[in-house]
């Protein structure tokens, strides 16, 4: 039998203690090394995509990539809840022959999730036309690739391997040089979009030789099967994270035009290092927080505290450096789009800060496979954030947008922390009982 959780969601079976004191702590930074390693490569090419696109199409041609872009973190969110997220719940420090199994159907439920959305996508782009029509039927043509590239990046987290997650993402982005030359020289939204979505099929093809294991198109219905418990409420939880940025990108540009929507990913690329870290955060602290949860239980909270107190103290620093940036070199960084970017530093710095405050929380909940009460507090911030967003464009346009998002998110923080307290009680008070198979 499997262990129940207080929940009634099921949970990895406890790993072996392995090793303790100087060598298990030299071992954790070894992992959150690489993790940051990782997730400072990824953060630097989105950045740089994104601030090549902007000086190269300008504000209109820049907001429709960005609805594009906005668009895959939807898919993206998606492939996480049903096949990578169960995965670095339940197959973090396990054996090697169990690992290789999980990821071979993990990775094949990203790949058929790309294939189904991209169809989509493909068949969706003629209708709505234009620039935004064309970038989401090349985003269709390149959605497997891009979300298999990210599946090997959490199966390597899981494993423990953060290094070949890190060189994944070197292939990337040594691969995006030449694909963006050649973009530019075309000088379209579809030729950025392939540009970008080709060089992640390239280092998603790289990933299968890093691993040797190849995506089990046939074992999606089992893994579905396996991990419905936490897969479908993860899936929920991320469609409204991704959801809601997509609402808002939507509603803002129905309300103050598509213009606004470039403004807000300027302001965005701003912060990138700090937005890039909390998006991929679960790559390397759920899995973090599920060997802290093993091994130590009574350390989970002062581990999720201290990553969401660091994340939140970063980003405040990151912050007020680009508050004494000089207009000329904002200018040189994101062209046209700068001087009303650069209005909206102060909210979205606040925004990033309190959204990094409640990933701490939402990675011990993660690792607690307290499933239902993190799709509760999603649900709650999620609200919290489309209605800050469009309620602030409504009353103040792009600026009001910026200021509502920074105080919604900040709410939801707190309310990840509460929900994280309560789980944290409740295990206190009602111990897991271990059943082992005999």
């Amino acid at each position: 039998m499997t262990p129940m959780s207080t929940e009634g969601e099921r949970t990895a079976p406890p790993a072996p203690a392995g090793r303790s004191g100087p060598a298990a702590r030299r071992a954790v930074v070894g992992r959150l090394s690489w993790g940051l390693a990782d997730q400072a490569a990824s953060s630097m090419t989105n950045f740089a995509v994104g601030v090549y696109v902007a000086r190269s199409l300008g504000l209109a041609a820049f907001g429709a990539f960005s609805l594009a872009w906005v668009t895959y973190g939807v898919v993206l969110s998606i492939s996480r809840g049903m096949a990578t997220d169960p995965l670095v719940v339940r197959f973090s420090g396990v054996p090697e022959a169990s690992w290789r199994g999980a990821v071979a159907r993990a990775s094949g439920t990203a790949l058929g999730v790309g294939a189904a959305v991209g169809a989509a996508c493909l068949a969706l782009g003629p209708a709505l036309g234009g620039q935004v029509g064309s970038a989401f039927a090349c985003l269709g043509a390149l959605l497997p690739g891009l979300l298999l590239q990210d599946a090997w990046r959490y199966a390597f987290f899981a494993a423990g391997t953060g290094r070949k997650a890190f060189v994944n993402d070197l292939v990337w982005g040594v691969a995006l040089v030449p694909a963006m030359v050649c973009a530019a020289r075309v000088g379209s939204v579809a030729a950025f979009v392939l540009a970008w979505g080709a060089s992640a099929a390239v280092a998603a093809a790289y990933g299968c030789l890093q691993s040797g294991i190849l995506p089990r198109l046939t074992g999606v219905r089992a893994w579905l099967r396996e991990h419905r418990d936490l897969g479908y409420r993860y899936l929920v939880e991320n469609t409204c994270v991704s959801g809601a940025s997509q609402l808002r990108a939507y509603g803002l540009g129905a309300i103050a035009g598509v213009g606004a929507v470039g403004v807000i990913r300027g302001a965005e690329l701003l912060l990138g290092p700090f937005l890039a870290v909390l998006m991929g955060l679960s790559l390397v602290t759920v899995a973090e927080a599920a060997r802290v949860l093993r091994r130590a239980p009574h350390r989970l909270g002062p581990f999720c505290l201290l990553l969401g107190g660091g994340q939140a103290a970063a980003a405040l620093l990151w912050g007020g450096a680009l508050l004494l940036l000089p207009d000329r070199v904002g200018a040189l960084v994101l062209g046209d789009v700068w001087h009303s970017a650069a209005e909206l530093i102060v909210p979205a710095t606040l925004g990033v800060a309190g959204a990094g405050l409640g990933t701490g929380a939402a990675a011990g909940l993660r690792a607690l496979a307290a499933a239902r009460r993190s799709l509760r507090s999603q649900l709650v911030a999620s609200a919290c954030y489309v209605g800050g967003g469009l309620g602030g464009a409504a009353a103040a346009g792009t600026v009001g947008s910026a200021w509502g998002v920074a105080a919604a998110t900040l709410l939801g923080s707190a309310v990840w922390w509460l929900q994280l307290r309560s789980a944290l009680r409740e295990r206190h008070h009602h111990p897991i009982r271990e059943v082992r198979t005999p």
